[in-house]
């Protein structure tokens, strides 16, 4: 395992007329914040990475954002459960990040016990969004917990979230912790425009968490949300266009999707 945050090279292939290109190394990243959210998530990345023999990479950045907040006089923290407010101050967040890059590591460390599978953790300090796309490529899945990374799906679906799914060069698993690992059906909107096999086939990188295709007819997000519900297994997959309309209708409707949601550009 490895603590840093150097990117990895991907390695090099050559053409017919000898030119170097890079080939697409297929990787699973989890973006860690030591939420119950985000190690729910970490789970189903480690059993993705098995399953495709991958290399598993677990990022955790430490907020360089959350950490310059602390210079404003007026910058205050809320204990959750006492709800209190008192003064950020810097080195209670430098305590606070070390102890949850401590709990991302034992997390990492148990989620992969007696699993084979390659692993590295990176903890890194910047801006969370541009430290996870510095990362992703486009061979890689993506692997976010539904709430946490400075946004709280409980409540709202935070802009640090957002983001990723909109720019990520790759496909983004938004997994829900209410729901164990389970084969189910894959759920895709009914889209003229894309050929019926198209529609119809699991891609090759999800086949070992969906066992069946089903079709729903519906572009409304109210219409959506109300066929699923009540599903208890499976997942949804979206392209970026029929997300951004979904959002478009309700900005808020992934935070009660109960499955996990696959976005593909």
């Amino acid at each position: 395992m490895t603590m840093n945050g150097d990117a990895r090279r991907h390695p090099v292939e050559r053409d017919a007329a000898g030119t170097a290109e890079e080939a697409p190394v297929v990787r699973v990243l989890a973006l860690l914040d030591a939420s119950r959210h985000s190690l729910a998530a970490l789970t189903a990345a480690v059993d993705l990475a098995v399953s495709r023999h991958a290399d598993l990479v677990a990022l955790f950045v430490e907020d360089q954002d959350l950490l310059g907040s602390t210079g404003f006089p007026f910058a205050r923290e809320i204990g959750a459960c006492s709800g209190q407010a008192r003064r950020l101050s810097r080195s209670d967040l430098e305590a606070s990040l070390a102890h949850q890059a401590r709990r991302v590591t034992e997390a990492l460390e148990a989620a992969v016990i007696g699993r084979e599978v390659h692993h590295e953790l990176r903890v890194s300090r910047g801006r969370v969004v541009s430290e996870a796309l510095s990362l992703a490529g486009p061979g890689d899945l993506l692997v976010l917990g539904k709430a946490g990374l400075s946004g709280h799906w409980g409540a709202r679906l935070g802009s640090t979230s957002r983001a990723l799914i909109v720019e990520a060069p790759c496909t983004v698993i938004i997994w829900d912790e209410r729901l164990p690992l389970a084969r189910g059906p894959l759920r895709v909107l009914d889209a003229p425009e894309q050929a019926g096999d198209d529609r119809l086939s699991i891609p090759e990188a999800l086949s070992t968490l969906f066992d069946t295709v089903e079709v729903l007819n519906t572009q409304d997000a109210r219409e959506l949300e109300r066929r699923l519900a009540r599903a208890d297994k499976g997942g949804l997959l979206l392209h970026r266009p029929q997300l951004a309309r979904l959002l478009g209708q309700d900005a808020e409707l992934l935070t009660r999707l109960p499955l996990p949601v696959i976005v593909v550009p």
